[in-house]
């Protein structure tokens, strides 16, 4: 289960760039401190939420841009995939921490980005994302650096409420 994980998160990971760099994006809406996107890639419609941290930390010298995104394809079946892209590439191996208020989670990483180990996990995610006021992700770069990164939540049930309506199940 974890391999067939890994294989679909390195194929989204190939995938992130596209969608957030779509050709012809368009914006649902902003709620408070995150944003709602519908794209179309390969001839059918996904829909994204994002948000970028209000606090980043760690002892870095540069870093590149940090987000987190909830990402629906419908037409593949896939709703509610969480991933967290750090701005740097994660040390091989390392796992990434994410707390939501009092409840904690592990992803895994590969190369710039963080994934749920499962569909279950992904789920009890975004489950957490709604009912929580703040999300926070602890990793570590491959040069050894930790980072931590709060995102508000602020939001986050609007949007994601506002992609469901555009990429229903």
């Amino acid at each position: 289960m974890k391999l067939r994980r890994i294989l679909l998160g390195m194929v989204a990971a190939a995938m992130i760039p596209a969608a957030v760099h779509a050709a012809d994006p368009v914006a649902i809406g902003t709620f408070s401190d995150w944003q709602a996107v519908t794209f179309e890639e390969n001839g059918k419609t996904g829909c994204y939420i994002t948000s970028r941290p209000i606090k980043e930390e760690g002892q870095y010298s540069q870093r590149g841009r940090t987000y987190v995104l909830v990402t629906h394809r419908p037409k593949d079946g896939s709703f509610d995939v969480v991933s967290i892209v750090a701005g740097y590439t994660y040390k091989e191996g390392s796992s990434v921490t994410v707390t939501i208020d009092d409840r904690d989670f592990t992803l895994f990483t590969h190369k710039d980005t963080a994934w749920a180990v499962d569909d279950d996990a992904d789920r009890q995610l975004v489950a957490a994302m709604k009912s929580g006021n703040r999300m926070i992700v602890k990793g570590v770069s491959t040069r050894g650096t930790n980072t931590t990164d709060t995102y508000s939540l602020k939001g986050f049930t609007r949007a994601y409420n506002a992609i469901g309506e555009v990429c229903k199940r």
